[in-house]
């Protein structure tokens, strides 16, 4: 890889956290090139590249934020390749910075929702870090609500009339754009009307998403989010509606995580996930940042980084303390389930799950849950249940969750049951029981067909693999002739 030509100047910044983080020369040009190799990218540093970087030479492309990021695991704060005295340069880790201030905040989720708009597939393509999520998660940990969020910017009034459609948003939503006088631009009063508006959205996109997959709309959400929800943001706006805007920008700004989590962008949804939980710290909501973190823990189950999926639902359970209603108590328990099961602790992933139950038994009618926490029901506990089951390779206690989960699950959630019916699939596969198990598999796998989502792809291509060993059999040769008729 070729360098810049030598600066004059010695690099003291990098020199100095060379001597913090006790790295030698050879040391830190190893971690670079195994860092390069979670990312795709075959670098060959070695000790005399550290020396000429000491001397003053420049990185090219994304090597330093690469640095940035080896020293940021190693010292266990944030840090960017400025910190480091090296330029700046492609943002490999842009978005993973748990802002200072909300403005900052509003800064850098703007900025990737800009980008992930527009024709940038690179950023759909950068891969999850699981050591991105340590500094976000102890920031959030530790950390309090802003002190302020209101703006009191004056507004900017301008005709309504003649504003362009937003591409890629739907349109019964552009048909529902607010018809006032102050357009949606900088200056825009954000009131009641605007919160109300975001809701809806919100219920809009999670219900296209649970139904078809998280490809089908999640272009039009991050384009809605670009052209409707950052104007609100950077408007004016008193405190109690800036604290409810934060909250509806963090709840938005979560969902097109999971919907780049369904369609495999995993590195993009990380990004998103960390700033909605540094949104939903700008709104003084600790309950629905602990909600962030047990999604963050469900995407480290996907991808089997199990230790981090625990440490993420501790640090959800402890920042939220005990005070949280039932439902939502249930649902941190049970995140941390899941990360334990990956790792096979079996004696760790029951008492979670006996703490999950426990405290699912004490919720009552009426009790007040929050509405981003009421798809937590018996049936979804049943789902987590079968899926930790599974996992653990208890496949009785599997098949007798899976069925009671489908018997409660709605049809409305189409992909929420597909998953449920791999599991069973593969409880029963378990159990011996290959004419139900292949029955079950071919019925996902039409569903599957129907979706734009890789995640259900992937639960069918995994109990594919299962099958594998009874490929010669009656079953799993009808198996094959239903899923190639589907095409």
């Amino acid at each position: 890889m070729t360098e810049r030509p030598a600066q004059r100047t010695p690099n003291r910044q990098l020199a100095a956290l060379i001597a913090e983080a006790g790295f030698s020369n050879a040391g830190l040009a190893r971690r670079v090139d195994q860092l390069g190799l979670e990312h795709g990218l075959d670098l060959r540093y070695d000790k005399t590249s550290v020396t000429r970087w000491l001397r003053g030479q420049q990185p090219r492309g994304t090597t330093p934020a690469l640095i940035a990021e080896v020293f940021t695991r190693r010292l266990g704060r944030r840090l960017t390749a400025q910190d480091l005295g090296l330029d700046a340069c492609a943002p490999v880790y842009a978005g993973l910075e748990f802002a200072a201030t909300p403005e900052e905040a509003v800064d850098i989720v703007s900025g990737l929702w800009r980008k992930d708009s527009g024709s940038h597939a690179e950023l759909r393509k950068i891969a999850f870090t699981p050591a991105g999520l340590v500094v976000p998660s102890r920031d959030w940990l530790i950390g309090r609500a802003d002190d302020k969020v209101a703006r009191a910017e004056p507004p900017v009034r301008i005709p309504a009339q003649g504003r362009p459609a937003v591409p890629g948003i739907p349109a019964q939503l552009e048909a529902g754009r607010r018809r006032s006088p102050v357009d949606r631009g900088p200056g825009l009063r954000v009131g009641a009307g605007d919160l109300a508006a975001l809701r809806s959205v919100g219920e809009l996109f999670r219900s296209l998403d649970d139904r078809y997959g998280g490809g089908h709309a999640r272009q039009a959400l991050v384009r809605y989010l670009e052209h409707e929800l950052e104007p609100m943001l950077r408007g004016s706006y008193g405190e109690q509606t800036g604290r409810r805007l934060f909250a509806a920008a963090a709840d938005l700004t979560r969902l097109a995580g999971w919907t780049s989590y369904d369609i495999a962008a995993h590195g993009l949804a990380q990004r998103y996930f960390v700033q909605a939980l540094r949104l939903s710290q700008a709104a003084g909501d600790r309950a629905y940042g602990s909600y962030v973190l047990v999604t963050m823990s469900r995407q480290a189950v996907y991808l089997g980084h199990g230790r981090e999926a625990v440490q993420l639902a501790r640090v959800a359970q402890q920042g939220l303390g005990t005070t949280a209603p039932p439902v939502v108590q249930a649902m941190l328990h049970v995140a941390e389930a899941r990360g334990h099961a990956v790792l096979g602790e079996v004696r760790a992933c029951t008492a979670a799950l006996v703490r999950a139950e426990r405290a699912m038994e004490g919720a009552r009618p009426g009790d007040e849950v929050p509405h981003w926490a009421r798809f937590f029901d018996d049936a979804q506990l049943a789902d987590e249940l079968a899926h930790c089951h599974r996992d653990l390779q208890q496949f009785r206690a599997a098949v007798q969750h899976a069925e009671r989960s489908l018997q409660l699950r709605a049809p409305a959630h189409a992909r929420s049951r597909l998953f449920c019916r791999v599991v069973l699939a593969t409880a029963r596969l378990g159990l011996g029981e290959l004419d139900a198990a292949c029955h079950l598999g071919a019925e996902a796998a039409g569903q599957a067909a129907e979706m734009r989502s890789v995640r259900a792809a992937e639960y069918v291509r995994d109990f594919e693999r299962r099958l594998e060993p009874y490929r010669d059999a009656a079953p799993v040769r009808g198996y094959r002739d239903k899923v190639s008729a589907l095409g």
